[in-house]
């Protein structure tokens, strides 16, 4: 299953919930930290291509001297994801490679939409939240609001989203509405999972 939407929407706990449950969730950002984790081959390429100025006095990497430079330039979005990219699909193959039978595995990845990657599962959900709503939940975690709208300027729309979606989680509410949604979607992906191969059980 992919599972994606957009920042501040909520995706992440879902993904929370759904491993609470027993899905194997493959993380996209934490992958995404780990290729550039200290020591790595991934920093070391960030670091020459960003300057020094990305690290921090540890040397691990400054997440958010590297977000405010990518976040406002395009063409430096590109290189840092013409770095890393290719080093996230490979551990995300790895992953997914490991035998963990009858598991059903979720992907948990920001940018399905924006890569093009809806065709790759069975299933995909898109949890949405209203745009103002996200802003203030950004907001309460720490992120500024042009930071906040930056990123959401890089990613692709809700009409997108739901043009690839096969299920639509609603996370305006609280998260006891968020996790009924979860645990109704989970009962039906065992449903389907345990009806075998080759059947086509209704969500």
């Amino acid at each position: 299953m992919g599972l994606t939407g957009g920042i501040g929407s909520g995706k992440s706990a879902v993904s929370a919930r759904l491993a609470e449950h027993g899905a194997v969730v493959v993380d996209a950002d934490k992958l995404a930290r780990d290729v550039v984790a200290p020591g790595t081959p991934g920093l070391a390429a960030v670091a020459e291509a960003f300057g020094p100025g990305v690290l921090l006095p540890d040397g691990g990497l400054d997440r958010a001297a590297l977000g405010q430079i990518v976040f406002a330039d395009p063409a430096a979005r590109r290189r840092l994801e013409g770095i890393t990219h290719p080093l996230i699909r490979d551990e995300t193959a790895r992953r997914f490679a490991a035998p963990v039978p009858d598991a059903i595995v979720v992907h948990d990845i920001p940018l399905l939409v924006e890569a093009g990657m809806g065709e790759g599962y069975d299933l995909v959900v898109v949890v949405e939240a209203p745009r103002q709503l996200r802003l203030e939940r950004l907001a309460s975690r720490g992120l500024p609001r042009d930071q906040a709208e930056a990123r959401m300027a890089t990613q692709a729309d809700d009409a997108a989203r739901r043009a690839v979606a096969d299920v639509l989680l609603d996370n305006s509410g609280d998260l006891t509405g968020l996790y009924a949604q979860v645990d109704a979607l989970w009962h039906d992906l065992v449903a389907r999972r345990d009806a075998g191969p080759g059947t086509d059980a209704p969500l």
